[in-house]
């Protein structure tokens, strides 16, 4: 009987633990992704479709990540000559459902809601973003430690329009996860 038992409730254990190694290591993958966004990050963009197509600016950005939650803000501004704009997303992983957050203080401020999103690999994260009838996404890529390109698209009938793009880089001492100099 007591083998019986087992070899019932064996395969379900497995499969049980199968489960949660596969959302630990999703967890962990979410987690490296945002903790190399960590840091200071400079760089130019360009406004590349709309009213202000071919407004070029300059951002400066600090990542961090909130303490025992897996997400990210971005947060710092960018500069049109002697304009500065306030600029910010903030992420934060909420149950199954995936991501949420803001873009420029979501839709109740200036910006847009983020309602969903993933992260694709170690190297790439997308957001569906929101506000009334603007729908897009928002894309942050990390090709290597010390480069990451953002990019904003919105949906022009059933096509997904570039917008906004950034080309930042890391103007910290060292890239995250790099060894300290004793």
């Amino acid at each position: 009987m007591k083998r019986v038992v087992l070899s019932a409730l064996l395969p379900a254990a497995i499969v049980a633990s199968a489960g949660i190694a596969t959302t630990a290591f999703a967890a962990e993958k979410d987690q490296s992704f945002f903790q190399s966004v960590e840091g200071k990050w400079v760089g130019p963009g360009e406004i590349v479709a709309g009213k202000y197509k071919g407004t070029k600016f300059t951002c400066n950005f600090t990542g961090s990540t909130p303490d025992g939650k897996i997400g990210m803000t971005l947060d710092g501004g960018c500069r049109v000559g002697v304009f500065t704009q306030p600029m910010s997303a903030t992420v934060e992983r909420k149950g199954r459902n995936g991501y949420r957050g803001s873009f420029m203080g979501g839709s109740k401020g200036s910006g847009l809601d983020i309602v969903s999103g993933n992260v694709v690999d170690g190297r790439k994260v997308v957001f569906a973003i929101n506000r009334k009838q603007l729908n897009g996404v928002m894309q942050a890529r990390v090709p290597d430690g010390n480069s990451m390109i953002v990019t904003v698209s919105v949906r022009v009938d059933k096509q997904m329009v570039p917008v906004i793009g950034m080309n930042l880089k890391r103007v910290d001492a060292s890239e995250v996860g790099a060894i300290a100099k004793n």
